[in-house]
C-alpha cells in the first residue's frame, strides 16, 4: 500500500510541476510580446496643436476654416499675434482666398477683459478692394479666427492707434467691437456688431 501512495504522490508532483511549467512559460511569453512603435513620437510632435483660420471660399461664397498644425510653444508666447500673422500670410489651400489686404501690418494686439484690441496699419483700409460683402468677409475672417480662443469674445479694430475708423466706402465702421456670429458664416449674414 505504501507503494501505491508513493506512486500517487509522484504523479501528483509531476502534474503540479507540468502545470507550474506551463503557467510560468505562458506568463514569460506575454511579457516578451511587448508592442514596440515603429517610430517614436518626437518632443516637437507632442507639442503640436491645431488652430482654425478663416478664409474665403469663392465656390461656397462663405468663410471656411482651414486647420493648421502649429507648435503649441509659438501659440503660448503670443497667440493673437501668431494667428494674425498666419491670416495675413493667407491660406495654404488653393481653393481658399486671402482675406487681409496686402501690406497690412500689426501695430499692436492687446486683450482687455474679453475684448481683443487689434491695431492694424492704414494699409488694412487703404488697400482693401471695398464693397460691403468683401469688407464683412475680411472682418469676420479675423473675428472668427480670434474668438476660437476661449478668452476672446469680440474684436475691436483700430487703425494706426485710432478708434472709430471705417473702410473707404464707410459702410462698415470700426466704432464698436465685432462679435462672432453663431449661425452660418455666410458672407451675406456676417455683418453684426
Amino acid at each position: 500500500m505504501n507503494k501505491k501512495l508513493i506512486i500517487l504522490i509522484i504523479i501528483v508532483l509531476i502534474l503540479i510541476g507540468i502545470g507550474a511549467w506551463y503557467f510560468l512559460g505562458k506568463n514569460k511569453n506575454n511579457e516578451t510580446n511587448e508592442i514596440i512603435p515603429e517610430e517614436e513620437i518626437s518632443e516637437q510632435q507632442m507639442r503640436q496643436t491645431i488652430v482654425s483660420l478663416y478664409f474665403f471660399n469663392s465656390n461656397t461664397k462663405s468663410l471656411v476654416s482651414e486647420g493648421r498644425l502649429i507648435d503649441a510653444k509659438e501659440l503660448v508666447k503670443e497667440p493673437y499675434n501668431k494667428l494674425m500673422q498666419m491670416l495675413i500670410q493667407g491660406p495654404n489651400n488653393q481653393a481658399l482666398s486671402k482675406t487681409i489686404p496686402e501690406g497690412t501690418k500689426i501695430n499692436k494686439i492687446e486683450l482687455k477683459g474679453d475684448i481683443l484690441y487689434l491695431d492694424l496699419s492704414k494699409e488694412f483700409i487703404e488697400n482693401h478692394e471695398g464693397g460691403e460683402e468683401k469688407e464683412s468677409i475680411t472682418i469676420y475672417s479675423i473675428v472668427n479666427t480670434m474668438t476660437n480662443l476661449t478668452e476672446v469674445n469680440s474684436v475691436k479694430i483700430l487703425i494706426d492707434g485710432e478708434e472709430n475708423k471705417a473702410f473707404k466706402d464707410n459702410k462698415i465702421r470700426f466704432d464698436d467691437p465685432f462679435v462672432v456670429i453663431k449661425e452660418e458664416n455666410n458672407a451675406n449674414n456676417i455683418i453684426e456688431k
